[in-house]
């Protein structure tokens, strides 16, 4: 008994990993910056949001694990099965959100690495700096590297923010809540849609898990079962929507009523969300603090510059076998040529906007949150589809809920589009 038990931990032990990666990338922007200022403007008015985001998102990001197990393959090879049409949709919705994607986070853990160093560098030129560390780290490393830098980054992030939230509700006083901004205004709504869009991560993230699955399985050399790799997703997945209302209490209990708006500029922002934690901590705290915020931003930054140059290399490899080519033609199809190639393209349109450090987030965000209702549907048409094992299909409550998550996404898709073209 004990024997099977003993073999039951270590086998559990070989799945972890993919399910952190996933919460690391989505403890970023959505968390640090999105949850941060929805606490500060809106006081608790929008823990409701938060709460449905994730909730609903659940099936469709679960879906990403469940298929590669399932399959033994990725979701980018799935839609291909689904169709050419599903295939086509998911690559035009990748293409069209990943350059403002990776823009937005690499201008945040810029603006951090400006405050952490003191060094008053150009955006831009830090930008490129921290792009350029993560493709160092990840063109050697690949999977392994990332996998070993994530899960000591999130204890570290988990229990320094915990202990944040825990010290500001001891010091903070009786606030008037009634005061928050309407909700129902063309920019209320609009700061709406740039929260869930992100919350906890967008919906490619599904695709993404998939390939770090395949990568975990060919790193322990172990295939996990569906129950292990979902005990995986679970704990990334819970604890990222925890530390999303974390955040957002952080940001209501210290910086709310205060009068004091989020900077556009991205140093001036980073320098007030670390002053939104020594306030409450002490000036004592500052470099622990700094050092946390940064290596948050800079775990989903790395995560992301893996991401996109992985799904990408599956998405030509899935062509070219349709095309019988089973040969690459170019440096830039593979992983790592990739892995510059959208960098640098990234860089470029950072480039072009300049310091719009809010402008560049909510319009990544905004983005992700009008394609999800599209590759919600493509998720769950995938895992529904003739091709699953029915062991491996989601059960009844789960469906139920990908078609109530599907509904909701699609009908705030709408009223934003209603108010921001008819109502504004």
């Amino acid at each position: 008994m004990s024997e099977i038990t003993s073999a039951g931990k270590s086998t559990l032990k070989h799945a972890l990993g993919p399910g952190l990666i996933l919460a690391a990338a989505a403890v970023g922007v959505s968390h640090l910056v999105q949850s941060t200022r929805a606490g500060a403007d809106y006081g608790f008015a929008l823990v409701w949001a938060v709460l449905l985001a994730n909730f609903f998102k659940y099936p469709f990001l679960q879906y990403g694990p469940r298929y590669a197990i399932a399959t033994r393959s990725s979701m980018v090879q799935g839609y291909r099965k689904l169709g050419k049409w599903a295939f086509w949709v998911f690559v035009i919705f990748t293409v069209g959100t990943m350059f403002a994607v990776q823009a937005a986070v690499t201008i945040v853990t810029a603006s951090l690495a400006a405050e952490l160093t003191g060094i008053a560098l150009n955006p831009l030129l830090w930008s490129a700096i921290m792009l350029t560390i993560c493709i160092a780290i990840l063109f050697k490393g690949q999977y392994s590297a990332l996998d070993s830098a994530i899960k000591v980054i999130m204890v570290v992030l988990t229990i320094s923010t915990i202990i944040a939230v825990v010290v500001a509700l001891l010091k903070t006083g009786t606030t008037d809540w009634s005061t928050s901004p309407e909700v129902w205004s063309v920019t209320g709504v609009s700061f709406l849609i740039a929260l869930m869009g992100w919350m906890p991560i967008p919906i490619d993230g599904a695709a993404w898990h998939s390939l770090w699955t395949m990568e975990r399985v060919k790193q322990t050399r172990h295939q996990p079962e569906l129950k292990e790799s979902l005990i995986d997703f679970n704990i990334g997945y819970i604890g990222a929507a925890f530390l999303s209302l974390i955040f957002l209490t952080l940001g209501a209990l210290v910086m709310f009523g205060s009068e004091v708006e989020f900077a556009g500029s991205g140093s001036a922002f980073a320098s007030q969300l670390i002053s939104l934690y020594t306030e409450t901590l002490g000036d004592w705290a500052y470099w622990i603090i700094i050092i946390c915020a940064f290596t948050t931003m800079f775990s989903t930054t790395i995560t992301v510059t893996d991401a996109y140059p992985r799904v990408s290399s599956e998405i030509l490899r899935v062509i070219r076998e349709d095309k019988d080519q089973n040969r690459s033609t170019s440096f830039f199809s593979n992983y790592r040529g990739l892995l510059i190639l959208i960098s640098l393209c990234s860089l470029f349109l950072l480039f072009i906007t300049g310091s719009q450090f809010t402008f560049m987030v909510d319009f990544a965000t905004t983005l992700s949150f009008l394609t999800a209702p599209v590759l919600a549907f493509l998720n769950y048409r995938l895992v529904t589809d003739h091709h699953i094992n029915e062991e491996y299909q989601p059960k009844k409550w789960l469906r139920i809920l990908s078609w109530g998550g599907i509904i909701f996404l699609s009908v705030f898709a709408l009223i934003f589009i209603y108010w921001k073209f008819f109502v504004g």
